[in-house]
């Protein structure tokens, strides 16, 4: 079984009160030493935030850099077991018409950047190779998301290494699951949407009037999934983050 998790960690400016990120901290790192999940896929994951999960992750590699021309700013930060994943190769693209220039932008979205972290691992259990994309697409454009997606589905289409190695995709898609801009995800009967009836993953800290879900783990064909959750977890008023971080638990075929 291979344990996979998607966690929006959200971007800490300070900007939550009692769940501010210094708050949180605990009860993430209880939760992950609890859960010890193979593969976790980050989003809005701050430099600081990317050094406190190298600091306490002792049993993790941790990849990624940052979304901002500098490589600062947010990242699509990627935690893995090196015993039991080892790292064949990653990348890190832009969801933009210029994908391998920093910080680059559609047209018709937010002022953010959106990247997209790539990697292709190995299962020392299986031998088996399989690839995983986490990416966040735009909080404000539509046709920005559309695209986004599209590119990361095309970015796998045209894979060299290992083409025909089975696909996870996962991440904060900012779109409801019959959203218009995911359309080209529901047209492609290859990819499984793994979190279909998984409901609101998108919380607010439990405010019921933005419940949403916006957070996906969907995979290709090579992988069954046995069982997928959503960690509720929360300390008083104090929640692992504005997500419900999700986990799929996840057979080779």
């Amino acid at each position: 079984m291979l344990k996979f998790v998607t966690f929006n960690i959200r971007c800490d400016f300070g900007q939550d009160g009692e769940n501010n990120f210094c708050f949180r901290k605990p009860l993430i790192l209880k939760k992950l030493e609890k859960e010890k999940p193979d593969i976790i896929c980050f989003q809005e994951v701050l430099p600081h935030v990317a050094a406190w999960l190298k600091e306490v992750l002792k049993e993790y590699y941790v990849v990624g850099c940052g979304r901002s021309e500098t490589l600062r700013d947010e990242q699509l930060a990627v935690a893995y077991r090196p015993e039991r994943l080892n790292l064949i190769s990653m990348e890190t693209f832009w969801l933009s018409p210029t994908p391998y220039v920093p910080a680059s932008r559609y047209e018709h979205q937010s002022i953010c950047p959106r990247a997209c972290t790539e990697v292709l691992m190995e299962d020392f259990e299986t031998g088996r190779v399989f690839r995983a994309l986490n990416f966040h697409l735009d909080h404000e454009g539509a046709q920005a998301r559309e695209k986004g997606l599209e590119q990361v589905l095309k970015k796998v289409d045209s894979a060299v290494l290992f083409p025909d190695a089975p696909v996870i995709l996962a991440g904060d898609f900012n779109a409801s699951p019959q959203a218009p801009e995911l359309r080209a995800l529901r047209e492609r009967p290859a990819y499984r949407d793994l979190t279909r009836d998984i409901g609101v993953t998108y919380h607010d800290y439990g405010n019921p009037r933005h419940a949403v879900q916006i957070d996906y783990i969907a995979a290709t064909d090579g992988f069954s999934c046995e069982h997928v959750e959503k960690w509720e977890d929360r300390d008083g008023r104090v929640w692992l983050s504005d997500h419900y971080p999700v986990c799929a638990y996840l057979e080779w075929e």
